[in-house]
């Protein structure tokens, strides 16, 4: 017999291609945004959105890096504050409407944070929810 040489086929499936990775689009918007500022005994809570309400970006006391009861401090909420502010110019926003809601410390120094990194505040609402008559309190101990 002859020296035949065997050669193995290999059966190499080939490589999927990768989908194109899609840049992410730089939203477009018009140069108005409303800063939503929720104030709580525990937290601070900032979200940017357009004027339909669509959040564009946001920030808490808890995202900035504070833990526990340095969460509710004023400084922290201007921390966040200042974040949002910086987003704000980076999207092109250059006036926002504010509106407040909840009773926390943080709500003064959040609003002055937004003013001093140069957007112009067009509005301020507070809405913090008031009850006219309040719910039945309990009963009194005997």
């Amino acid at each position: 017999m002859a020296n035949k040489k065997e050669t193995k086929k290999t059966t190499k499936k080939p490589m999927a291609k990768k989908a194109p990775t899609k840049k992410k689009k730089k939203k477009v918007i018009e140069n108005v945004g409303v800063v939503h500022i929720h104030s709580t005994t525990n937290n601070t809570i900032i979200s940017l959105t357009d004027e339909k309400g669509n959040v564009l970006a946001w920030a808490s006391s808890g995202t900035v890096g504070y833990k526990g009861t340095k969460k509710s401090t004023p400084y922290s909420a201007g921390q966040a504050a200042t974040i949002i502010a910086e987003k704000a110019k980076s999207l092109g926003i250059t006036s926002v409407k504010v509106q407040v809601n909840g009773t926390g410390q943080g709500k003064d120094t959040a609003i002055r944070s937004i003013d001093a990194g140069k957007i112009s505040i067009s509005e301020l609402i507070d809405a913090t929810p008031i009850p006219h008559n309040g719910c039945k309190p309990p009963k009194k101990p005997r």
